[in-house]
């Protein structure tokens, strides 16, 4: 039995404890998802390059904006993206002066690919859980979501963690 089994279920503490045990079960799978292109892209510029899945094409500033980093240090990680292949920049059409980046298709199909792995692991999770409680952990987790601002995901949605397919500028 674990530590927090006694706990009333709206203990902040016992709830914020369950929240970090289930969030080392996601980073551990998050790594492994991101194994098979160790050394092509770090775990920052994966999350850039999911930003750019959701946002799609972008001005600089609003890169860094979204993930939450200075200017300097998201031209740095798109830089290297470009020399990579998964990202290119290009003069905006609707404002010459300023230049965008969007995902390149190999960059699109990182993104893909290691979303298929990550689900996949989640899935096998899942599974594994007795049926009985599957429901209370979707609604637990879409309360939590919720409370951190993040768009809930529809069922058959391509985009399985709520990224939203790119558009363009």
């Amino acid at each position: 039995m674990s530590e927090d089994a006694g706990q009333a279920p709206d203990d902040v503490d016992a709830v914020t404890r369950a929240v970090l045990t289930a969030s080392r079960v996601l980073v551990a799978v998050s790594a492994r998802s991101l194994a098979s292109v160790e050394g092509t892209v770090t775990l920052p510029q994966f999350r850039l390059l999911v930003a750019l899945s959701t946002h799609g094409a972008a001005k600089l500033v609003v890169v860094a904006e979204l993930l939450r980093v200075n200017p300097s240090t998201a031209m740095r990680m798109i830089d290297r993206l470009i020399g990579a292949g998964f990202v290119d920049r290009r003069v905006n059409p609707d404002n010459r002066r300023e230049t965008i980046v969007q995902l390149t298709e190999a960059g699109r199909h990182l993104v893909e690919d290691v979303t298929a792995r990550r689900q996949a692991e989640i899935a096998e999770i899942v599974g594994r859980m007795p049926a009985s409680e599957r429901a209370s952990i979707v609604a637990a987790l879409t309360a939590f979501a919720s409370a951190a601002g993040e768009p809930p995901v529809a069922g058959s949605d391509p985009y399985p963690l709520g990224w939203a397919a790119p558009s363009t500028p």
